[in-house]
């Protein structure tokens, strides 16, 4: 039996997320070392590693979440671009990355998985965010 993602364990309710949307496919919820404020990872509750792996309407559900999260962080947080990461090297579970970018190279910056993780910060943007 394959072990449960952190992922499926916040889905599953057992640890706590800043979710800012939820359906009977996928939640939204915000990472929790954000690269800019309203950084949000949208995830299948289906836990499967690689995204190619998702059938077709499970995959095509994500997106569609996806691009509508991705205007509404436009409309909310007024980035000038919505940036888009699928890599899946920290988590052996499908997720879309979410993250309101400024100027060329946001993305490329390093996540700071070692800073204290500011709960309050991410409850705020968490009910400005959540639909």
């Amino acid at each position: 039996m394959q072990e449960l993602s952190i992922f499926s364990r916040i889905i599953n309710g057992e640890i706590p997320s800043h979710k800012v949307y939820e359906d009977d496919k996928v939640i939204a919820i915000l990472d929790i070392h954000p690269l800019s404020e309203g950084h949000t990872l949208v995830i299948p509750k289906i836990q499967i590693d690689h995204i190619w792996d998702l059938d077709d309407a499970n995959y095509q559900h994500l997106w569609n979440v996806v691009k509508k999260l991705g205007f509404h962080i436009k409309t909310v947080i007024n980035p000038t671009r919505v940036g888009i990461v699928v890599e899946g090297f920290g988590v052996p579970h499908v997720h879309v990355q979410l993250v309101p970018i400024y100027q060329i190279g946001d993305l490329a910056k390093h996540q700071d998985y070692d800073s204290e993780v500011n709960h309050q910060a991410l409850a705020l943007v968490a009910n400005k965010l959540r639909i």
